[in-house]
């Protein structure tokens, strides 16, 4: 199984082993389904090239990415949302629509597709980009000024927030999506392993050891961000 450093939902920890929310509610249902996992902690886009060719069978990770269509099953049961926003200081407009974050400069996170965002952020006129290697990096770039807004996913700048507050910050909803194990197709039994894994959660839901399955929807998308796709 691939893991990328999402903290606080997944996260390679001092000792190298997996660590995170999502990370350990991975470990409950594989357990349940009767398997154990080998984790490799990857980029995201080495992660994306070992589900197209079979390097690893599973991933925990974001339904609806674009980079996998067609080379992947993802399971049913979503059993976390995972949510995009753009974070900016109280000295900067709100972000209420895509356009907003244009003729601005915007922080990434180094290595971070967005599903698929990322390339469409890079080649979209009047919006210039600056990375960061890592969360805690980027709202330090944040606070001095070093781009108009950070865009982020929610756990990981919260989780940051929590131990280095940052005065005055505002979080506005870029995307929301849905967490769910994504399957390797390029293993035969792919089928299999999704359906072993959304029976084994629905079993531990019923036993009240892990959250009830979400119901899945589109979610929410910032307006005007749908032009890009």
């Amino acid at each position: 199984m691939g893991y990328v450093d999402v903290p606080p939902l997944a996260y390679e920890g001092t000792d190298g082993r997996a660590e995170g929310v999502f990370i350990d509610l991975t470990r409950r249902v594989a357990e349940e389904a009767g398997y154990d996992l080998n984790f490799r902690y990857l980029p995201v886009s080495r992660t994306y090239y070992y589900l197209r060719t079979g390097g690893i069978d599973l991933w925990p990770g974001v339904t609806d990415v674009p980079a996998l269509k067609g080379e992947v099953l993802e399971s049913f049961v979503s059993p976390l949302p995972f949510q995009l926003s753009a974070w900016g200081l109280a000295t900067m407009p709100p972000v209420l629509h895509f356009d907003d974050l244009k003729d601005r400069t915007l922080i990434l996170i180094s290595g971070y597709t967005y599903g698929g965002l990322a390339e469409h952020l890079e080649n979209t006129p009047g919006i210039s980009i600056t990375e960061a290697p890592n969360h805690l990096a980027a709202l330090a770039m944040l606070n001095r000024g070093r781009g108009d807004y950070l865009l982020d996913y929610h756990d990981p700048v919260k989780a940051v927030l929590d131990e280095f507050p940052v005065r005055g910050i505002q979080e506005y909803p870029v995307r929301t999506r849905n967490a769910a194990w994504v399957f390797s197709l390029a293993n035969p039994r792919s089928a299999r392993l999704r359906n072993e894994f959304d029976d084994a959660y629905l079993r531990l839901a019923e036993r009240g050891e892990v959250p009830e399955p979400r119901v899945l929807s589109e979610g929410f998308q910032l307006p005007g961000l749908a032009d890009l796709f």
